[in-house]
């Protein structure tokens, strides 16, 4: 059988019910849909900002129109409570197009620069497109981290061909129709379904850009495979994301946000709260108040009212979790809440689970666990709360909580990690002003804010000659006393001083 007609299968984790078939798109097929995105690209790079910015608005309107169906396919694929697909997988994108239709035309926006001591010069930086840009997304928030960096690589004049992850095809498949159905430009992103195979014919193409969010594994083999072409790479991979709690901080507050920042979306968020570190004043009334409220939490299908925490996505990631969990144990930490497979459902659920009396060996605090895992260590003081979060190969995403506004700033700046939010978690990535991305292990480049346009931007420098002079002084012929003259001129222009300057146009 050829590779043509091979297919995926989509499933519904949450009851194991198939969804839906999707052909495995070709190295040939590949190529295609890369051929009709750069014939396209050479329309849509020439338009202006505001107007490519006016057609993301009018998908944004589709996107609005078919909201029940699009959140029915993200829950489908995904057993996600349907708040969870509707706020923290379309919203976000709503808001991104809304961001750049204001911001994008100042910020892609020729700059002029000073030219220093070449006055008779006139300088500027232009933001050009780079061509087609490869996406390859992940399946943990299908809709919003394919159309994000989608969004933002059309803003910057690009077009797209996007490779979903087989995992949660359909969310991809809906994206690609909701540009498809314009009047047009219809062929600006071109959707490749499959699997690995296809997504590595994408990266060995000849795509000017790829951007990967996923694993660190494979972020690095990506890489690698786009240092053969030099080309340019924006990785968004995995994360061990730490949350800081002070003594002086709202024990509420903190406790609320550890457990949604921990089982959101089921743990499986690369910005979840992974790891919590607590001082030791507060930490018996933390631990407590973070056992309450995730008893309370209800765990269920995307369909039922009032359900928190659905299913894991991808089934054998739930063997990570259980892998972590029982070293764990097996290494003394004691299991609060939860700690098992629900067997309530017959598909891929977890129960929230907290762990106490942790140590930096084992997997909880030191792997990526992308699962609905909290693991709370105690601590002495806040100082050595930051060594240990930054005791890291990771550097995503971190929080800190203090009711000292200078204090919690100092600790956030002397995280390593590309954001880190005070007295609240995750949503510096809704707020698209800002760039995301990691340091370390965690990724390379940003999306996001001017930062996330200017990565998938080629940055072009312009310098015009204002006066028109038949030669310059610095071209041939050189004069013999040149290299005398120049001296002089650079030691009175750089000395530090007035009076050394004086003295160096002197000659002393």
């Amino acid at each position: 059988m050829g590779e043509a007609a091979r297919k995926i299968k989509v499933v519904n984790p949450a009851t194991l019910e198939e969804v839906a078939e999707y052909p495995i798109t070709d190295e040939a097929g590949v190529h295609a849909a890369i051929d009709r995105a750069r014939e396209a690209q050479k329309v849509w790079g020439k338009l202006s900002v505001r107007d490519r910015t006016r057609h993301l608005l009018k998908v944004r309107d589709y996107m609005l129109d078919n909201l029940d169906r699009i959140t029915d396919v993200i829950c489908k694929e995904t057993g996600k409570p349907r708040a969870d697909a509707l706020m923290a997988d379309v919203m976000v994108i709503c808001e991104l197009i809304g961001y750049y239709a204001k911001k994008a035309p100042s910020i892609l926006a020729p700059k002029p620069v000073d030219p220093g001591l070449l006055m008779h010069k006139r300088g500027w930086i232009t933001y050009m497109p780079r061509g087609v840009v490869g996406v390859i997304s992940p399946w943990n928030f299908p809709f919003n981290l394919a159309a994000g960096p989608t969004v933002t690589a059309l803003t910057a004049g690009n077009t797209v061909v996007l490779k979903p992850s087989k995992v949660t095809t359909g969310s991809g498949a809906i994206i690609g129709e909701c540009f498809a159905a314009m009047d047009e430009h219809k062929d600006i992103v071109q959707v490749t379904t499959g699997d690995s195979t296809t997504g590595t014919h994408i990266v060995r193409s000849n795509v000017d850009q790829i951007a990967f969010t996923g694993s660190t594994e494979v972020g690095r083999f990506i890489a690698v495979e786009c240092a053969k072409q030099l080309k340019p790479v924006l990785l968004e991979l995995g994360g061990k994301d730490p949350m800081i709690v002070c003594r002086d901080a709202d024990v509420e507050r903190a406790a609320r946000g550890a457990v949604w920042g921990a089982f959101n979306n089921a743990g499986q968020v690369c910005m979840s709260v992974e790891r919590v570190y607590v001082e030791e004043p507060i930490y018996d009334e933390f631990v407590a108040r973070v056992v309450e409220l995730t008893n309370q939490l209800k765990q269920g299908l995307y369909d039922e009212p009032g359900v928190d925490v659905g299913s894991m996505i991808y089934a054998p990631q739930i063997d990570t979790v259980e892998a972590h969990v029982e070293e764990a144990k097996q290494m003394g930490a004691k299991v609060l809440v939860g700690g098992h497979r629900n067997t309530k459902f017959k598909g891929a659920f977890y129960e929230p689970t907290v762990l106490a009396d942790v140590t930096d060996e084992m997997k909880v605090m030191r792997e990526e666990t992308f699962g609905p895992l909290l693991p709370i260590m105690k601590v002495k003081d806040a100082a050595e709360a930051l060594e240990r979060s930054n005791n890291s190969v990771y550097g995503l995403n971190s929080s800190v909580w203090s009711k000292d506004a200078a204090k919690a700033r100092r600790l956030a700046e002397g995280m390593q990690a590309g954001a880190c939010v005070i007295n609240d978690v995750i949503v510096s990535y809704a707020m698209s002003e800002l760039p995301f991305g990691g340091v370390k292990e965690s990724g390379i480049g940003r999306t996001h804010g001017a930062e996330g346009l200017v990565c998938m931007s080629h940055i072009k420098a312009i310098a015009e000659d204002r006066l028109g002079v038949k030669r310059e002084q610095t071209w041939f012929p050189y004069h013999p006393k040149t290299y005398g003259i120049g001296k002089k001129l650079m030691r009175t222009l750089y000395r530090s001083g007035v009076g050394a300057k004086i003295g160096a146009l002197l000659g002393k």
